[in-house]
């Protein structure tokens, strides 16, 4: 897996420079083949793989700011084709999960509206000066990538990036908690992604703990994207709604989708706080000790069954 760091990276910096030109070359020849909405959802998953990536190293990478910004700001770039095809990926789900208390036929002027959208979305002439502009900027960082600079070696170069991150994402669970409205489950969301990513990089260095502990946390981050999904589903027929089917229907569409969020926040906040139990310094130390080991290792021992 190109993800992740390998006992053979010389340092910390090699391996980010290594993962960074590898996640970039995936995604701009992905992207040469046109802007199919799959390619569309896998590159901007890239960007925030890579933000992931400098984020774990932060206090320790000088660019992070620069780098981060340009890695966000492209991502937006495909957000609108992305963003409709989400609204309909919602919508089908909805429908399963609740189908024998619906009338389908009746539901469908909705998903035709939503259609529509995402026709007229795609047709924009923009979203091709859009794309060659996305495949601009990320060549752009990709030429900047084996120039970046890690100022800290071995785990003292990922141990703040991977505490902050875990304690923002445990601060994020408690305003959820709180009050899990849209935006403080979306920023759950986004602090739980991030402790995702860095679970996927430094796997390697224990995968028979981590592997799980890196599932846990892609469930919950699948459950609060599908928990943001439902929201901006349920805003979207709340407002603006000519061309999506009758009010009575959109009515119906927004109360289930209401049920399914509080049956994904049933599962979430537990999850979460199992997930993030720990203390971020106390769990920084402990994969810490396991990096060492890890590195110092031979590398026949290394090897996972």
């Amino acid at each position: 897996m190109a993800y992740e760091f390998k006992r053979n990276d010389r340092t910390v910096q090699t391996a980010v420079r290594r993962i960074a030109r590898r996640e970039i070359e995936k995604t701009l020849d992905a992207m040469e083949d046109g802007a199919r909405s799959d390619r569309i959802h896998a590159a901007r998953k890239s960007c925030k793989k890579l933000r992931g990536l400098i984020r774990l190293v932060r206090p320790a990478f000088p660019a992070y700011a620069r780098e981060n910004e340009a890695l966000r700001d492209t991502a937006r770039l495909l957000s609108g084709p992305r963003d409709a095809a989400v609204l309909i990926e919602t919508y089908d789900a909805i429908m399963d999960a609740f189908d024998d208390e619906i009338d389908r036929p009746a539901m469908g002027r909705i998903r035709h509206g939503l259609t529509l959208e995402l026709k007229d979305k795609r047709a924009e002439e923009a979203l091709r000066d859009r794309t060659e502009l996305f495949r601009q900027n990320m060549r752009a960082v990709l030429e900047r990538a084996p120039g970046w600079k890690v100022t800290q070696g071995g785990f003292d170069g990922l141990s703040d990036g991977l505490a902050k991150t875990l304690h923002r994402a445990r601060k994020a669970l408690e305003a959820a908690q709180a009050d899990p409205d849209a935006a403080s489950m979306h920023e759950w969301r986004k602090r739980v992604k991030y402790h995702w990513y860095h679970a996927r990089l430094l796997e390697p260095c224990f995968p028979e703990v981590l592997r799980g502990h890196r599932k846990a946390a892609k469930r919950l981050a699948d459950l609060l994207g599908d928990h943001h999904d439902l929201a901006v589903f349920a805003e979207r027929l709340s407002k603006d709604a000519d061309g999506l089917g009758a009010a009575e229907s959109r009515d119906l569409a927004i109360g289930l989708a209401r049920r399914r969020k509080a049956s994904i926040e049933a599962e979430a906040f537990p999850l979460g706080s199992r997930l993030f139990a720990e203390k971020p310094k106390a769990l920084s130390r402990r994969w810490d000790r396991w990096w060492t080991i890890w590195r110092d290792m031979p590398a026949e021992a290394a090897r996972p069954d």
